[in-house]
């Protein structure tokens, strides 16, 4: 009798520890955070589909509901969360698009809200729009489109036309199909039409940007001229998309080899073509045909870096307005080892794609995660490797309350990047040892 009455209190005592979060037919059990920003974390650990600053929960267990789903804020979070068992999570800006979308009327219009009906009474009630499907055009900020569109409509058509909106290039998006409900998605071929994916009314198409990693240049220092190999592999979620030095690639374009002679003034000869060179060059693209995104894939560990589900939180990172972005960027870049050359082409670098935002989210990627993704072998061995690669997003000033932590963050002292990143500043500014220095970053668009 005692036992059961022991074990019947344990299980409730576990029940009041642990919660339930839902995204479409996503569920997963956590533990129960006091902390709103907390549990947003959590949100975002288990559905890093849905970005941070964006995420909403969402109720209708309560009374007060009457079956609705109603946004739980932060205010009432204290007041409400003893009395949950699930909570859903969504998207807060999932109604609304600021810019509306510039496609051909007629291949796409805004549905009419005064004549929705369910799939099958259209194609009974209205058969001149049996070649249109509604469906919902999720842009890589997040933010969500209902529309309808033809199904004669090319694939390539409609990441023309949305291309304005996200402002990228046409090549640089996939579009993505979500059937209702789906955890993974399908990327689309920009040759077929929409109709042949048979898509269904609800279906969501994901205008994914690729995530590509932006002038990561390598600088060779040493003390006396010598000939040096030096080759970079890649992770099979990444493709080199430009070099320089052009060598030739291998492993459909996962592994390149330089061969390079070093001078004492840090300038190199490339021996394949004989260029003189400043330093090595090479950008890469994420292979989402291959490795497509989920919308509720596992959260990365600490000690990983993947260019596909990479992210920022606020635990990990700093936010700070636009207008102070270089000052910190310069100061930081100073002591992880970068000199005054290679800290001005970082900044002046990214600087465009920075001034786009109010805020700017970021972080850099600890070394040996990095290695892991694009491994850099050099021969003979360098005294000192420094590698750095920044991850950056920008944030609305409305979102500034999700970055908690980030903002404090901001304020401490850019010393402990060192740590975080794990370079040795002063050897990498011994010009006794041979030396490789590089540096590069992502802008993050989820």
């Amino acid at each position: 009798m005692s036992v059961t009455l022991l074990s019947e209190e344990t299980k409730k005592k576990a029940n009041s520890q642990l919660l339930v979060l839902k995204h479409g037919q996503y569920r997963v059990m956590v533990k129960r955070q006091r902390s709103y920003n907390r549990m947003l974390d959590s949100a975002y650990k288990y559905f890093p589909g849905i970005p941070r600053d964006v995420i909403t929960l969402r109720t209708n267990e309560l009374d007060v509901c009457d079956g609705h789903y109603l946004d739980i804020t932060a205010e009432i979070w204290d007041d409400v969360i003893d009395l949950l068992n699930v909570v859903e999570v969504t998207r807060s800006e999932e109604v609304t698009l600021p810019i509306p979308l510039p496609l051909d009327a007629c291949a796409i219009s805004s549905p009419d809200p005064s004549h929705q009906s369910a799939p099958s009474e259209v194609k009974e009630q209205d058969s001149s729009n049996d070649d249109k499907i509604t469906i919902k055009l999720v842009f890589p900020s997040g933010e969500i489109q209902t529309t309808k569109v033809s199904r004669e409509m090319q694939v390539d058509k409609l990441i023309a036309d949305a291309s304005h909106i996200i402002g990228r290039c046409p090549t640089d998006i996939d579009a993505v199909q979500f059937k209702s409900g789906a955890l993974c998605g399908v990327v689309m071929c920009e040759n077929r039409s929409i109709g042949s994916y048979n898509i269904e009314d609800g279906d969501s198409i994901n205008l994914d940007v690729e995530p590509c990693v932006k002038k990561p240049v390598i600088y060779l220092y040493s003390p006396s001229d010598i000939d040096v190999s030096v080759k970079l592999s890649l992770i099979p979620e990444w493709s080199l998309s430009v070099i320089y030095p052009i060598v030739t690639t291998e492993d459909h374009g996962q592994r390149l080899e330089w061969n390079v002679r070093t001078h004492q003034d840090g300038s190199l000869t490339e021996h394949n073509s004989g260029l003189d060179v400043s330093y090595l060059f090479w950008e890469a693209k994420t292979n989402l045909q291959a490795f497509p995104r989920s919308s509720a894939c596992k959260p990365q560990p600490v000690d990983t870096f993947n260019p596909i589900p990479s992210s920022l939180d606020d635990m990990d990172s700093i936010v700070i307005p636009v207008d102070k972005a270089t000052v910190y960027l310069d100061k930081s870049l100073k002591v992880l080892g970068l000199h005054t050359e290679a800290r001005t082409s970082f900044i002046t670098y990214w600087l465009p794609s920075l001034l786009k935002h109010e805020y700017i989210v970021l972080r850099f990627v600890p070394q040996a995660a990095y290695e892991r993704a694009a491994s850099l072998t050099i021969s003979p061995q360098p005294d000192v490797v420094t590698r750095v690669c920044m991850l950056f997003k920008g944030i609305r000033k409305e979102h500034l309350a999700n970055w908690a932590n980030a903002q404090m963050q901001a304020e401490k002292d850019v010393a402990w990047w060192v740590t975080v990143v794990g370079v040795d500043p002063a050897r990498a500014g011994d010009a006794t040892l041979f030396r490789v220095l590089e540096w590069g970053g992502m802008e993050v668009l989820i």
